[in-house]
């Protein structure tokens, strides 16, 4: 899959395509509609199928104080795009100029003259340009004379009738409901650090915990509380109970530390970069009156680890 920054260099070898267009954060059940269907118009129109997404959430830009927090980095991202069978992804740098772009450039300027669009794919509450201004009115008006192929998406919803979106699992998400997220997502949310050493309190509890480093913290972190789920490393994967939050046991413990306890294995992770996958929520985050108490709590926990896992228990 190429990947490509700047559209004024769009390889001829990709001309004509077929787009689709939007942020992509999470790419989850929805974008995939979107992904699947450019992909049948590729082959229907006999062009390259592409992706056109931005570097980061426009709020970003203009009001980085109110902006989202990513689902995930923009290279995992690229990742799971290459895996959709996409044959590009431009990545627009989200830049004032290109917020200022008139809807008639959008189309014109940069889908038409340097992508070579001849089929564009979108939802049906797509909006772009200055303002956004354009809609799928103005697609429909300038599909016939610039001679493109429109086909508009609707909504996919989740099983309560909810339309799925990345606001809607980063609502979970924060909320701890990690199982519905991953049903919008198609599979399980995911973190991704650097471990570091920590308080080494779990180590004198008799629970030796990977701490992950907030510095380089990648993806969005649910809410407080104990989970279930899978430390990776190493191109293999350990089934973990995983902590979130501050531990309101202990005093001057910094908020949102993120704590993977590997069941059954002793391993020297220090300075490794890896993947927590979060599976299910064991619980919310509680203060325990005592080291006993909280010790009793913590076996509670990874027993309750096991079975959502389906682990034999020891």
């Amino acid at each position: 899959m190429h990947i490509i920054t700047d559209p004024a260099k769009f390889p001829e070898a990709l001309r004509p395509s077929a787009i689709t267009i939007g942020k992509f954060d999470g790419v989850h059940a929805g974008h995939m509609a979107l992904i699947n269907r450019v992909i049948a118009a590729a082959q229907r129109e006999q062009c390259a199928a592409v992706v056109v997404t931005f570097d980061r959430h426009p709020m970003e830009l203009f009001a980085p104080e109110r902006a989202p927090k990513p689902i995930m980095s923009l290279e995992y991202r690229m990742r799971l795009l290459a895996q959709t069978g996409v044959d590009a992804v431009i990545v627009l740098p989200f830049t004032r100029e290109l917020s200022e772009l008139s809807p008639e450039g959008f189309i014109e300027q940069l889908l038409c003259e340097q992508l070579g669009m001849r089929a564009l794919v979108i939802g049906d509450d797509f909006r772009f340009g200055h303002r956004g201004a354009g809609d799928v009115n103005l697609l429909r008006e300038r599909s016939t004379d610039l001679g493109f192929a429109l086909d508009i998406v609707s909504d996919v919803t989740e099983g309560d009738g909810v339309r799925a979106s990345s606001s809607l699992v980063r609502a979970l998400l924060a909320d701890g409901e990690v199982q519905r997220a991953a049903r919008i997502l198609q599979r399980n949310h995911t973190v991704r650090g650097t471990v570091v050493h920590g308080a080494k309190r779990g180590r004198e509890l008799g629970f030796l915990t990977a701490n992950l480093s907030p510095r380089d913290l990648e993806g969005f972190i649910p809410a407080d509380g104990v989970y279930a789920g899978y430390l990776h490393v190493d191109e293999r994967m350990y089934p973990s109970a995983i902590s979130i939050g501050n531990n309101p046991t202990f005093d001057g413990v910094p908020q949102q530390q993120i704590e993977a306890y590997v069941l059954d294995e002793t391993l020297d992770l220090y300075g490794k970069l890896v993947t927590v996958e979060f599976v299910d929520r064991v619980r919310p985050m509680v203060k325990f009156e005592s080291l006993d108490a909280l010790i009793e709590g913590i076996r509670n926990d990874v027993r309750r680890v096991r079975e959502l896992l389906e682990l034999t228990q020891p």
